[in-house]
C-alpha cells in the first residue's frame, strides 16, 4: 500500500503522491500559522486525509500583506526592467514543466482531477500563460498625449501594487497562474489563497518561485477559509486590488468587502449557466460529442460547463439517443487510471450538492434519462446525468450546479434560442454548432455572455480575454487586457512655455 500524508496506509491500489509542503509560505519561506491550527485536505476518491495543511488567518494574512507591500515599496521587483521579470518567469515556467508529474498528480490527489490531463492540458496552458506574460512584461508603455496649450503630455502605467488572489478548487494550477502571470509582469506583488479544498499544488508553485528566483515577499501563499483568510485579504487596508474566481455570491461578499475597507480594486470572475445551442445543419455526432465534453469534461466542475444544451427539432429526437449512449460510454473512476474520462466530485460538500440538484430535477419534473446517482460506493463519484422535459423555470436549467448534469431542451427558430440563451442571470460563454455563417454571426452577437465558441468548446488561449457579463462578473482574464486590472493610469502633463510648436 502507498501511504498519504497522514501517515496512513492508502487503500490497496490508491496512488498517493508524496506531500512536501504544508506550511504556509510568506516572505520567501515556510511558515506554521500564527495559532498553530491545521485544517484537512481530503482524497475525493477515496475521502481520506490526504494532509494537514497550515490554516492562515488574520493574523498570517497580516504577515503575507506585510511581506508582499515591503517587497513592492522597498524590494526590486517592480523597480526590475520588464525584461528581468519576464526572464524569471520564464525560469519559473521552466521548473513547472520539470515537475510536471510530479504536479499533476497533486491535483489529481487533492481536486480529483484526471492526472493525464493534467500532464497534457493544465500544466501546459499554465506554463504557456507564464511565458505569455514573461513576453508582456516588457511591453507596458504608455501614450504620449496631444495636449491642448503650452504643455506635454503624457502616461504612465504603473503596478498596482499589493494583489489578494482567490482563487478556486477545479483548476487550481491554472488558476494560480491565470491570475499570478499578468499580476507577476506588472511589477505587482501577491498573497494567493488558494482554495481549502486543493491547496497543495499552489504552495508547491511558491516553492518552484523561489527556486526559480522570484524575490522574497512578491509571491505569498496563505491556504484557510474565506470567513477568516479571505476575508481578512479583501479587507485588508493595505491590499490595493483583489482578483477572485469563485461564486456569485461570494464575489458579493468581497465587492461588499472592498466598499467597507479601502475601495480597492476588485476582479470578478464568477458563475455560469452556458448555454450550447445545436442547430438542424450540424453534424449530429460531431455536436454529441462537443456536448459531451461541455458538461462532462472535469466532472462538470467548471464556469463554463455548457449545462444547458439547446437543440433544434429537426434533429433531436437523434441527438437525444446518441447524446444518451455518449454519456453512458463516459468512464468513471480513478483519475490516476489513464483510461477514465470523469474522476470524483472535489469534496463531499460539492457530491451531496450535485446529488440534491438531480433530486431537484427530478421531483420538478424533468425526465431523466440516463444516471442521476453515485457511482461508487466510496468517494464521490458520480455518473454522468442527462435530463429532458426541462423548462427554464426548474432549478436544474437556471441554476450553477457545478456538476456533471445535463439539460437537454429543444427549440425551433433562431429567436427563439437567442431568447432562452438568455434567459439567465449569468453571461460567461456560450457554444454554438452550425454549417451556416450567417446563423454563427447572428446569435454570437446576439448572445450576451464574455466567450462563444462556434464549433469547439474549451478553446482557451493565453490571448484570448475570459470573462463574463452580468453575474458572471467583470474584468478580463488572459490576454493583454488582463493586464490593465493590475496597472494604474497616471497622466503626467509638462509645462512647456518656450516649445517652437505645439
Amino acid at each position: 500500500m502507498a501511504s498519504n500524508g497522514n501517515g496512513k496506509a492508502a487503500p490497496a491500489g490508491v496512488v498517493v503522491p508524496e506531500i512536501k509542503f504544508t506550511k504556509l509560505f510568506i516572505n520567501g519561506g515556510f511558515v506554521d500559522a500564527a495559532s498553530g491550527k491545521t485544517f484537512e485536505t481530503r482524497d475525493p476518491r477515496t475521502g481520506d486525509v490526504l494532509a494537514h495543511i497550515a490554516e492562515a488567518d488574520k493574523a498570517d494574512v497580516d504577515l503575507a500583506v506585510k511581506s508582499a507591500r515591503d517587497a513592492f515599496e522597498h524590494g526590486k521587483w517592480p523597480r526590475m526592467s520588464g525584461y528581468e521579470r519576464g526572464r524569471i518567469m520564464s525560469k519559473l515556467a521552466d521548473l513547472v514543466e520539470q515537475h510536471t508529474e510530479e504536479l499533476a498528480a497533486l491535483d489529481g490527489a487533492d481536486a480529483g482531477k484526471l492526472v493525464l490531463l493534467g500532464k497534457i492540458i493544465d500544466i501546459p496552458l499554465a506554463t504557456q500563460m507564464l511565458r505569455y506574460y514573461a513576453g508582456a512584461a516588457d511591453k507596458i508603455h504608455g501614450e504620449v498625449l496631444r495636449v491642448s496649450g503650452k504643455y506635454q503630455g503624457y502616461t504612465l502605467k504603473e503596478p498596482v501594487g499589493v494583489v489578494g488572489v482567490i482563487i478556486p478548487w477545479n483548476f487550481p494550477t491554472m488558476m494560480f497562474f491565470l491570475k499570478v502571470s499578468p499580476a507577476l509582469a506588472a511589477g505587482c506583488t501577491v498573497v494567493v489563497k488558494p482554495a481549502e479544498q486543493t491547496p497543495l499544488s499552489a504552495l508547491y508553485y511558491a516553492h518552484l518561485a523561489k527556486l526559480a528566483g522570484v524575490p522574497d515577499g512578491v509571491i505569498n501563499v496563505v491556504p484557510g477559509f474565506g470567513p477568516t483568510a479571505g476575508a481578512a485579504l479583501t479587507s485588508h487596508m493595505d491590499v490595493d486590488s483583489v482578483a477572485f474566481t469563485g461564486s456569485t455570491e461570494v464575489g458579493r461578499l468581497i465587492m461588499e468587502s472592498a466598499a467597507r475597507s479601502n475601495l480597492k480594486m476588485v476582479s470578478l470572475e464568477l458563475g455560469g449557466k452556458s448555454p450550447l445551442i445545436v442547430f438542424d445543419d450540424a453534424d449530429v455526432d460531431m455536436a454529441v460529442n462537443l456536448s459531451r465534453l461541455a458538461i462532462f469534461y472535469n466532472k462538470g466542475e467548471v464556469c463554463v460547463a455548457g449545462s444547458r444544451v439547446y437543440v433544434q427539432e429537426g434533429i433531436y429526437d437523434e441527438f437525444v439517443k446518441k447524446a444518451v449512449e455518449a454519456a453512458q460510454s463516459w468512464k468513471v473512476g480513478d483519475p490516476f487510471d489513464v483510461t477514465t474520462n470523469m474522476g470524483p466530485q472535489v469534496d463531499k460538500d460539492q457530491f451531496e450538492r450535485v446529488l440534491k440538484y438531480i433530486e431537484h430535477g427530478k421531483s420538478e419534473g424533468a425526465t431523466l434519462l440516463t444516471g442521476g446517482k453515485p457511482a461508487a460506493d466510496k468517494g464521490y463519484y458520480i455518473e454522468p446525468t442527462i435530463f429532458v422535459d426541462v423548462t427554464e423555470d426548474m432549478k436544474i436549467a437556471h441554476e450553477e450546479i457545478f456538476g456533471p448534469v445535463m439539460s437537454l431542451m429543444k427549440f425551433r427558430t433562431v429567436d427563439e434560442v437567442i431568447e432562452k440563451a438568455n434567459c439567465t442571470k449569468y453571461g460567461l460563454a456560450a457554444g454554438i454548432v452550425t454549417k451556416s455563417l450567417d446563423i454563427a454571426n447572428r446569435v454570437s452577437r446576439s448572445v450576451r455572455a464574455g466567450t462563444v465558441w462556434v464549433n469547439c468548446y474549451y478553446a482557451f488561449d493565453p490571448d484570448a480575454p475570459f470573462g463574463g457579463y452580468k453575474m458572471s462578473g467583470f474584468g478580463r482574464d488572459q490576454g493583454l487586457a488582463a493586464m490593465e486590472k493590475y496597472l494604474q493610469v497616471k497622466s503626467v502633463i509638462t509645462a512647456l512655455p518656450d516649445s517652437p510648436w505645439y
